[in-house]
This record gives structure tokens, sequence and C-alpha cells, in this order.
């Protein structure tokens, strides 16, 4: 049975159970700063399998369609995007932002059938967002706080991933991982150097987990001392299917992530950093701009328009591993860099980990709950059972660094500060 669960997880193509399941909800495809231009280039995309392309029409709409001519398979990426819509180059035929085509020179009559595939799309965050599922489930645009943010209060970036989508989301859940990889980063990088939360990661690495099941997903309440009287909480949300908010530190700006599988051996890890109640200043802008924090230096050329997002670090190159820096504890694995350090974990376990031999620990629980409400919600599915946390509304919970008394439960606490991250201060050490 658990083998039979994790050979459907890691297959998300069009038509498999899992791939049914995570095109029922709103996907973050691309930076809308790509395709930033009316009438600008065209660009090659690839979701979960499908080849797609992204564009811009003259009246300044994203469109999200197949990447290929109905009459002859010819890629439209050659084409040309003007006047609202794209142009076949090889006989003329003329598709708009949803996929309808709109001019058949050759012969006008029969238009309508040679429409092609189109996903409705929202922007948000700077995000271009698809939904990818049955026209009429079509569910509301995301709720997550950060997506609803306006825009200079947001950063977001993404970054190739050669590994599965689900090994590389678990890496997310499993916040145990903080005290050993992390554990030297923290102190130096600028969105978590000076905190309290530090000081309390590093002297505790035995983490203790309570973890609750909710209407949007999980929520891991991660238990390390805190002073003589209280336990020092770390609480992650992990919002079904695929978003992560992280813990903060200090004053230092929220964060977040999302995976969304390019095919079963490829994801992008996409990496928010946001403050719910201020712009971020011109100096978290530039740190996170220089790749700061959960985000990441690229390789060279390779974060434009249409690019590969390919990090700096990467299995080519051994993730820039120095053996001179770990031995100096300047980095715990020898890798610089919070991206490069999970990517190179978690790719080396290669493209589709061997979840026939893994042996999970107590730590591992919120990653085997995830694991049977994703299995669970697509076998569902497939008998005709709606799935979880469609509704946006549920999506507005906020992470947290806190320190509660011994004796109180963090489960309740939760309910009251954390459940709707409307109009609620930020909850950090």
């Amino acid at each position: 049975m658990a083998n039979e669960m994790m050979k459907t997880l890691v297959q998300t193509g069009r038509g498999t159970p899992t791939g049914n399941l995570l095109r029922r909800y709103w996907v973050p495809v691309m930076l809308s700063s790509e395709i930033a231009e009316p009438d600008g280039p065209q660009i090659r995309v690839q979701i979960m399998g499908e080849k797609l392309l992204a564009f811009r029409d003259t009246q300044g709409r994203p469109g999200l369609i197949s990447e290929f001519c109905s009459h002859r398979g010819v890629s439209l990426y050659f084409g040309r995007n003007e006047d609202n819509g794209i142009r076949c180059s090889y006989h003329g035929l003329k598709f708009d932002v949803t996929g309808k085509c709109v001019d058949v020179p050759q012969a006008p009559q029969v238009c309508e059938r040679m429409s092609i595939t189109g996903y409705p799309c929202v922007e948000r965050a700077g995000i271009l967002w698809a939904y990818m599922g049955p026209k009429d489930k079509q569910p509301a645009p995301p709720g997550v706080e950060w997506a609803n943010l306006p825009d200079d209060h947001v950063f977001v970036s993404k970054r190739l991933q050669e590994s599965n989508y689900l090994q590389a989301m678990e890496g997310g859940i499993d916040t145990s991982h903080v005290s050993f990889v992390h554990r030297f980063e923290v102190d130096g990088d600028p969105l978590h150097q000076g905190t309290k939360a530090n000081d309390y990661i590093k002297a505790d690495g035995n983490v203790i987990f309570e973890i609750e099941r909710n209407d949007f997903g999980l929520t891991l309440f991660g238990r390390r001392k805190g002073e003589p009287d209280s336990y020092y909480w770390r609480v992650t949300q992990w919002l079904f299917p695929w978003y992560n908010l992280i813990p903060p530190f200090g004053d230092h700006a929220l964060g977040g992530h999302v995976w969304v599988p390019i095919d079963d051996h490829h994801c992008w890890a996409w990496s928010i950093n946001f403050q719910p109640h201020r712009p971020l200043s011109a100096q978290e802008r530039q740190h996170l701009s220089e790749g700061k924090g959960v985000h990441c230096e690229y390789e060279e050329g390779t974060a434009v328009p249409g690019g590969t997002f390919r990090p700096k670090a990467n299995k080519e190159n051994d993730y820039l591993l120095d053996r001179v820096a770990q031995k100096e504890k300047r980095a715990f694995s020898g890798v610089f860099g919070f991206a490069a350090q999970d990517a190179s974990l978690q790719e080396s376990m290669g493209p589709i980990q061997d979840h026939e031999n893994e042996k999970l620990l107590p730590s591992d629980r919120a990653i085997v709950m995830a694991r049977r409400m994703l299995y669970e919600a697509a076998v569902n599915l497939e008998q005709g059972i709606e799935p979880p946390a469609l509704d946006s509304n549920k999506q507005r919970v906020r992470a947290a660094g806190v320190l509660l008394p011994i004796e109180q439960k963090p489960q309740d606490w939760a309910k009251v500060h954390l459940a709707d991250a409307k109009d609620q201060q930020v909850y950090s050490l």
C-alpha cells in the first residue's frame, strides 16, 4: 500500500490521480515580469508535464495556452504575438488568450473546431497563476496572505529544482532540519540574524512535534526549550496542496514557499518574503534581490524571461561545496545559502527519492500525514469526492514563533492568533 501511495504521489501528468488533484487548485506558473509587455515575446512553459505557451496580448491580458497549433502541431513559440492573439507562422491560424481559434485564413468556417487548450489566468504578488482543472470547478483566486498584499509588501522568486516536487515540499514541511543544515547560516544571513529564535533553535535540536490536521492542511507545532518557565514554539503551516509558511525570525520579513511540478523529475521552488503591515524596505528588497534568505543567486544568463532560473550553486558544481568552511563551522554541510543547502540534500536523493528504502523517524510524522492527505484526496477525486481546502478563505493563516507558558496548549493559542491573519500582529522572536 505504501509503495502504491508513493508511486501515485510522484506522478503529476495529465490524467494521473495526483495530476488531476493538483489541477483543481490555482497554479503558480511564472513571474508576471516574464511577459511584461503587451504583444511582447511569448514564453514556453511546462507545468505538470504539459507544454504550454504564455503571452500578454495587445490589451495586456495574460494567456496560457497549448504550445502547439491545432492544424499541424507546429509550435506557436515561432508565431507572431499581435492584434490580441498568437498567429501561427506556418499557415496563419490565430489563437486568443483563452485558446479560442479566431482566424483560419484558408477556411474561416472551421474556426470553432480548431481551438486549443487555454487556461484561465490571474495575477497576484507578481505571479501569473493559472487554473488547469475542469471549467465548472474553478475555485476563487488564491487566498494566502502574501498573494493579496500590495506589491511593495512582497518579494517573490523562483528557482529550478532538479527533483520531484514531493521531496522538495517535504523539506519545507520538515522543520527539524533547521537545527542542522541551516545551523551556521542563520547568524550571518540578513533575513535571519540577530534574533532570539536563533538561540533557541541552536540550543535544542531535539524538536518535539504536535501536529493538527485542519480545513486547510496541517499545522505543525515544533517545541523547543525556551526560558525556564516556557517553551519556544515554531508554528509552521502547510496549506494543501503545496504551500508552506515558515515561522518568522524577529522583525524580519515573513516567508513561505510553493512547490509546483514541471514534470516528474523537476519542479519550480517558489520563495516568498513579505511584510503584512508595511512595504519592504529598500535594504530588505536589496538583500532579497541578491539571493539572501530563502532565495538564491542564479547561474549566469538563466534568470531571464523563459529562462531556466537555475541556481548558481547546482549539482554540476557540487553546490559550490566548501570543505574548509564546513570544518571551520561556517557552513554545516559545506554548502552556503538556505536554498542551495536544501536543494543539495533533496536533489541528492535522486530525481525521485527511493521511498521503498527510507526509514522514517518520529519527527517525520507531519510528512507522513501530508502524504496521506494528498493520497486520500487523489483517490477520492477518482471516485467523485471533492478535494479539500478549495475555500480560499481558509488560506489566510499565518506562521509564528512564540514563547508560551509550559502548561499552555499551542493549539488553543493558534486558534485565536493565527487562524485568520487579517488585523493580527506578527508573532515572532
